[in-house]
């Protein structure tokens, strides 16, 4: 998506009107829907007087194209500036210019990491020149337009108000600086000279436009990567606070001991790639000779993980990778060197089958590691039992002494990197207010469908593709065909549609199994896991009712593990116990709808749902 595009004739006049930085807003609530931050305005108008003085040059013509604030597709992540033309041989060129307002930056021994004051505060971010060069390939990777094409990317980062130094040009970063030009303060020459090696001719085929409608691949799988990450290969490339996260949890993991022990708290929701840092994290660690394990509360994930590289690994190298959150009960203390807990937020307070084993899961975890990292994404909670907040993690860190830091993950991969979409199913759901109220996205294929049967057609004709689409329920039918292998389960026989739970054979495999789309999936089966497109069938237990979304519990059925316990708990505290369900429905619903990385349908029991949905999306596909 493009902010702003126009050539350098107008952008300059644009800028000499000194309303640069209210054009730029104007379009930007055109497009998102929503106004941003004063400080993003200010940058707006101190930035761009800068790009237009490196652009007072008479051999950079006026018709090159100029475009500020180009969203990438499949992220939440925005281009700055990017200057498009042609060079002497009729090669075209798009400069990517990642644009930044600091003045000073400290090094750090993390690769691709300074330290500056950014977000009112000191913090370690991206280096300029690997966020360029990320944002490059990014684009490079996946849009056919720029692959499939001619046109050449060339990445820079250009800080105007930085005084040269020793710090943000250091030889530790020689590498990233070498893929992408930095320039400071006193560059504004070296910057117009960059530019007019590749830029001496117009864009007389608006190539930015080009770049904005190539057809997007959707993003790797974890699952099908992880044998070729795990024998050495990159298989993702880490952005901005990913890369933060990763080099912050290397480092800690490298210094943390018996003596230093460390906890990593690391906020995310869906799609910010926590997995895909999870994963590089174990394989990274394990190469440095640290003794580590990928832990998840919920089995599917590993279950999956573990199929995908049978054949590749020996069975006794794959257990040793991952392991279950309640492995942890009798583990002597600081027996590993780092654990990465995944999902951290399912873990439970005691363990196994009748949950009566252990102590507490986040104390057992950080006792058993000089290291721990959890991932947790609080809106994720699906179960009365699970604990995994990050005040209970810093109860138990603080416990067992450990040093205690806390970093985010913004949006990323997940409904093509959709954050409109995530912030509609937030406000829609009524799980927190946001700024997108009604629906209305390009890049993810949402659609209410009216009858069972056709979103059964649906999805059966998108696993055609690539075995990548499912259907999902919440947990409001019997589970009859557990027993009775000729029974079905879901059924709505005015529609001619009846359907099994997955199979029990399947067990945590579900997702993958070739024959799987024949059967339904949940929330036990799906968590932490993701395929193209997903079919979500709504029942009982959320409604609407009068413009208010209800938590009926009772509609779950009552072998649902993630809801056991809780009519006794109604009778002792109705109140409290009624909110945390109502929590937990929504927040299972939240996650079912945004298993699907391309698209997801849904199909609601009750109309009134339904019709509530609906007139909240304005392109009614």
């Amino acid at each position: 998506m493009i902010v702003y595009s126009s050539d350098k004739a107008s952008f300059y006049n644009d800028v000499i009107s000194n309303n640069i930085e209210n054009i730029i807003h104007n379009f930007f609530i055109e497009k998102f829907g929503f106004e941003t931050s004063i400080n993003e305005i200010n940058s707006w108008k101190n930035s761009m007087q800068y790009m237009n003085n490196v652009l007072l040059d008479t051999e950079i013509p006026d018709d090159a194209g100029v475009t500020i604030e180009y969203q990438i597709p499949q992220t939440s992540k925005r281009v700055d500036f990017i200057l498009s033309g042609k060079d002497e041989n009729d090669v075209e060129y798009a400069i990517i210019i990642e644009l930044k307002q600091w003045s000073e930056s400290t090094m750090t021994d993390k690769d691709g990491i300074v330290n500056t004051f950014v977000g009112k505060r000191k913090r370690d971010v991206s280096h300029p020149s690997y966020q360029a060069w990320t944002y490059c390939s990014l684009l490079t990777g996946f849009n056919e337009a720029v692959y499939n094409s001619e046109i050449k990317l060339i990445p820079c980062a250009y800080l105007h108000n930085y005084v040269p130094d020793n710090y943000i040009t250091h030889d530790f970063y020689k590498d990233y600086i070498d893929k992408a030009p930095i320039f400071l303060k006193p560059d504004i020459l070296k910057l117009r000279e960059f530019i007019k090696t590749f830029v001496k001719f117009g864009d007389s085929n608006k190539i930015i436009q080009i770049i904005d409608g190539g057809r997007i691949r959707p993003s790797k799988s974890l699952a099908d990567s992880l044998s070729s990450m795990l024998k050495g290969n990159q298989e993702f490339l880490m952005i901005d606070d990913q890369k933060v996260v990763y080099e912050t949890a290397l480092a800690l993991a490298k210094k943390s001991s018996e003596k230093n022990k460390n906890v990593l708290i690391v906020e995310g929701g869906p799609g910010t790639g926590k997995s895909v840092v999870a994963i590089n994290l174990l394989v990274n660690l394990t190469k440095l000779g640290l003794l580590s394990q990928y832990v998840t509360k919920n089995s599917a994930p590993r279950e999956v993980y573990k199929t995908k590289l049978t054949g590749t690994f020996k069975q006794t190298e794959i257990s040793n990778f991952f392991s279950g959150s309640g492995s942890f009960i009798s583990t002597a203390k600081n027996q590993f060197d780092a654990l990465i807990v995944d999902e951290g937020h399912r873990l439970n307070e005691k363990s196994g089958m009748f949950k009566n084993l252990g102590d507490n899961q986040v104390k057992e975890i950080i006792n058993a590691s000089k290291f721990t990292i959890f991932f947790i994404d609080e809106n994720q909670k699906v179960a009365i039992h699970d604990i995994g907040t990050k005040e209970e993690i810093i109860i138990w860190a603080n416990e067992a002494g450990a040093e205690i830091t806390e970093l985010e993950l913004t949006s990323q991969f997940r409904c093509n990197g959709s954050d409109g979409y995530l912030a509609w199913l937030d406000h829609t759901l009524q799980i927190r207010e946001t700024a997108n109220p009604i629906l209305d996205i390009e890049d993810f294929d949402f659609r209410i469908i009216d009858r069972p049967d056709k979103l059964r057609d649906i999805i059966f004709e998108k696993n055609l593709e690539k075995n990548k689409a499912r259907l999902v329920a919440g947990y409001c039918w019997k589970w009859v065909s557990k027993k009775d292998f000729f029974a079905y389960d879901i059924q709505f026989p005015e529609y001619d549609f009846k359907m099994k739970w997955n199979l029990a054979d399947d067990g945590m495999k579900w997702l993958i199994q070739p024959e799987s789309v024949n059967e339904i999936g949940c929330i036990h089966t799906s968590q932490g896991l993701e395929v193209d497109y997903i079919g979500v069938i709504i029942g009982g237990d959320l409604v609407v009712r009068d413009g208010i979304v209800v938590a009926n519990p009772y509609e779950r059925d009552s072998n649902d593990s993630t809801v056991r316990g809780y009519k006794s708990m109604m009778k002792k505290n109705p109140e409290s116990t009624l909110e945390l369900m109502t929590t937990i429905i929504k927040n299972t619903y939240r996650t079912l709808m945004t298993r699907g990385m391309k698209g997801c349908y849904v199909y609601f029991t009750d109309n009134e749902t339904r019709e509530y949905f609906k007139t909240k999306i304005h392109n009614k596909k």
